[in-house]
């Protein structure tokens, strides 16, 4: 007597399938490709759902995510603004805009090869790298990763041992594989 495969309803098209081999998620295989195609890739998801019907992209992409994430531009506009601080050292910001949005900021001083003000200096960097990650990540869709969060902090690092490097070598430890910095 020839045993026939049992046929099973796969958890990902909900079609009758006969499968030998099934795995814990319970998908043939066709799905189980597509799983593992975009596993970890949620803006792939959301792309892919952009080119079917308007209402599947609005599932995937959630309330709060009307459009796709966008690349930033080569050039932006920008504002400079001048201030200074309690200590009256004068600091340079820039805010790139987007459509009239904050999409960059970037602060700098006249003074900053002043040996008192390095740290100042590492510590605005770090600051500011994160703040336009979360400005870009609020108006252009950017996903924020602990990867990118990571790379950030290793930029704003200016020596050994400053708070930047100490918060990057701590978060790496998160890391689900060794993080490389370029």
């Amino acid at each position: 007597m020839i045993r026939k495969p049992e046929s099973r309803i796969c958890n990902g098209c909900g079609e009758k399938k006969s499968e030998k081999k099934r795995d814990d998620t319970g998908l043939c295989a066709e799905c189980a490709a597509v799983l593992e195609a975009i596993k970890g890739k949620p803006v792939l998801l959301a792309r892919i759902a952009a080119l079917m019907q308007p209402e599947v992209s609005q599932e995937f992409s959630g309330p709060a995510k009307k459009e796709l994430p966008r690349e930033l531009p080569e050039v932006l506009d920008a504002v400079r603004f001048r201030t200074r601080d309690r200590e009256l050292n004068t600091w340079y910001v820039s805010v790139s805009e987007l459509e009239g949005n904050p999409v960059e900021i970037f602060a700098s001083t006249a003074f900053d090869r002043d040996q008192h003000l390095q740290s100042r200096i590492s510590n605005l960097t770090t600051i500011t790298r994160l703040i336009s990650l979360i400005l870009r990540h609020v108006f252009l869709g950017e996903v924020i990763t602990l990867e990118k969060t990571l790379k950030q902090l290793h930029r704003s690092s200016r020596q050994k041992n400053d708070l930047p490097d100490m918060l990057t070598r701590v978060l790496c430890n998160y890391c689900k594989k060794p993080y490389e910095f370029d």
